[in-house]
């Protein structure tokens, strides 16, 4: 069971300002040994595009490029809101890198493994899983073999098939988890949805979380600006939302203003599963403190 007293500090904040200390490596090391099965020691934070001056964009994601101890670089973002092209997306950042983290002159053998770790919170594609793997490999047309690399290949770029020359993806759709966690990896999917982690917990990088991502650790001003993004978080989901049910509405004053109370019921709804002071959530939403109580 979790303990009550222990509350935990959203995934997307702590990217933006505490995991980017090397001191708290241990919980983002943790996070990539779990999805990508193997023993995985970041080495450094490489520039990236974190710090977007774009109102929408600065709370709708997050990303943070990391070179782990073998020259790998692994790029994690976090999107809150719907991107219809968000798959190209993904291509496009894979593909940046690859071409930017090589010196013109460099032979082809340069080229850096490039892993692209996608935490979407939104509902991307139509499948039933809610962790998808993605790599490139070559299939016979006629015979249906997957082409192998020679032994000279193997010995000189110290890998084992072509898939792992080139970039892979990890689409992680957390909020269509809604079980009981019966692996690491879904453990880790589970904090990402709730922000909670069970005291039976035992993944690699959540007993870090459980010491560095406290929310009591958080100064005053750190929690103010903390609800802060929280409430633009909830609040840009329900712009969507709000915009989309007047468009359907076309214009009826009777649908807009339902589907703002009902927006408005969500964000309280939210926030308050996030743990936020109901206080802050009725100035946020302008609910009473009873009516909140009841959601």
């Amino acid at each position: 069971m979790e303990n009550k007293n222990n509350r935990y500090i959203r995934f997307d904040w702590a990217m933006k300002r505490l995991l980017r200390n090397k001191t708290n490596f241990g919980v983002l090391e943790g996070f990539l040994t779990t999805l990508l099965n193997e023993k995985i020691t970041i080495q450094k934070l490489l520039e990236s595009e974190s710090n977007q001056e774009d109102e929408f964009d600065k709370y709708n994601r997050v990303d943070m490029l990391a070179e782990d101890s073998k020259g790998e670089l692994i790029l994690i973002e976090v999107q809150n809101n719907n991107e219809y092209a968000y798959f190209q997306r993904m291509l496009f950042g894979a593909s940046k890198l690859v071409t930017e983290y090589i010196n013109r002159g460099d032979s082809y053998e340069k080229v850096r493994k490039v892993y692209s770790i996608n935490i979407v919170y939104f509902s991307l594609g139509h499948g039933k899983d809610i962790v998808y793997h993605g790599k490139t490999e070559f299939k016979g047309i006629h015979s249906g073999d997957i082409l192998e690399l020679t032994p000279f290949q193997k010995q000189t770029f110290k890998v084992d098939a072509v898939s792992q020359l080139y970039p892979e993806y990890y689409i992680l759709k957390v909020n269509e988890f809604n079980k009981i966690a019966k692996s690491p990896l879904e453990e880790w999917i589970y904090y990402l949805n709730t922000g909670e982690i069970p005291d039976s917990a035992k993944a690699p990088g959540l007993d870090e979380a459980r010491q560095r991502l406290k929310l009591e650790r958080m100064t005053k001003d750190e929690l103010k600006a903390y609800y802060r993004h929280l409430d633009n978080i909830v609040i840009l989901r329900d712009n969507i939302f709000t915009e989309r049910a007047e468009g359907r509405a076309e214009g009826r004053a009777e649908g807009i203003t339902e589907g703002r109370t009902e927006a408005l019921t969500e964000t309280a709804r939210n926030l308050k599963k996030l743990g936020v002071p109901l206080s802050t959530v009725s100035e946020a939403t302008g609910l009473s403190l009873d009516e909140i109580s009841k959601l």
